[in-house]
């Protein structure tokens, strides 16, 4: 079996460019992303599946998530909307064996380019989206 990607983002032996971190979760880019600034947030300790993960953890995930959310809309990325969408199992399209939240910003009108991120997938100056994002976040707290 492979080695989840994950759990080597979190050990630091996989790069990833990190939005945010604490002692139990975290959050970085999507390396294949929908749109500008889609992020994925994690458990740091594994949990292939709902069924595996502590409720209290799926709600601390959840939360961080919904802080993304909102840190986008305060980002000069031009989001006025998000997706927070958790795949869970290969039936729901989970296409890595450990429980991750995608927060997806969205625009409005935004329909033929976000179909054609699902096709597409690239990421465009990830350093560039985290910085903005990061200042979404800071904008967030002094509100």
């Amino acid at each position: 079996m492979r080695e989840c990607i994950f759990c080597m983002i979190v050990r630091g032996e996989a790069p990833a460019t990190m939005l945010y971190e604490d002692d139990d979760v975290m959050a970085f880019l999507d390396i294949r992303p929908i749109t500008r600034g889609h992020a994925l947030v994690i458990p740091k300790v594994h949990a292939a599946e709902l069924e595996d993960l502590d409720p209290d953890l799926g709600s601390r995930i959840f939360r961080v998530g919904h802080g993304l959310a909102l840190a986008v809309r305060r980002s000069d990325l031009g989001s006025d909307g998000a997706n927070l969408v958790m795949n869970d199992g290969k039936s729901a399209f989970q296409t890595v064996a450990h429980v991750h939240l995608h927060v997806v910003p969205r625009q409005s009108g935004d329909k033929l380019r976000f179909a054609s991120g699902l096709v597409l997938r690239r990421s465009k100056d990830p350093a560039a989206t985290a910085a903005a994002i990061r200042a979404g976040m800071d904008r967030l707290e002094q509100e």
